[in-house]
C-alpha cells in the first residue's frame, strides 16, 4: 500500500481558532471541503469538521459562535511516511474521517477516508462495466 504523502491533499483550508464560525462553514462550502485546519499562531490546534458544525447547530450556537467553541482539539495526526493502511487504521479506530498530516511540527497535507477510499477502489470498475 502507498504512503500518507502520495494519497494527502497539499491544498489546505486553514482557519483560524478565533474565526467566526458561520465564516469558516462558509468556506468550507465553498471550497468543497469537509474539514478545515485551525491553526494558532502557525501550529496546528484543531481540526473544524461537518461534525463540529452539526454539534454546535445540535446545541444551539450563537451568532458569536467562533471555531475554537467547537473545534475537534489537538487531533491526531500522521506523518507523510506512514502507510495507508496505518492511517486507515487510526482513522478507523479513532472515529474520524480526516486526518492531518505533519512532518517536523509543519502541517503539509490533509488525509481524507475519500482519499483511502480512492486509492482501494483504484482498480475496481462500477458493476455492468
Amino acid at each position: 500500500m502507498q504512503r500518507v504523502s502520495d494519497l494527502m491533499s497539499a491544498t489546505l483550508l486553514t482557519v483560524e481558532a478565533d474565526a467566526s464560525l458561520i465564516e469558516a462553514v462558509r468556506t468550507m462550502n465553498d471550497r468543497r471541503v469537509g474539514a478545515a485546519l485551525v491553526l494558532a499562531d502557525g501550529r496546528l490546534v484543531g481540526v473544524f469538521t461537518e461534525r463540529d458544525v452539526l454539534r454546535a447547530v445540535a446545541e444551539g450556537l450563537g451568532p458569536e459562535s467562533t471555531v475554537a467553541d467547537w473545534m475537534t482539539r489537538g487531533p491526531e495526526t500522521i506523518d507523510p511516511d506512514e502507510s495507508a493502511e496505518h492511517a486507515a487504521v487510526v482513522m478507523i479506530h479513532g472515529g474520524f474521517r480526516h486526518l492531518p498530516v505533519v512532518d517536523a511540527g509543519k502541517v503539509v497535507g490533509m488525509l481524507s477516508i475519500r482519499d483511502l477510499m480512492r486509492q482501494v477502489l483504484a482498480d475496481a470498475a462500477p458493476r455492468g462495466v
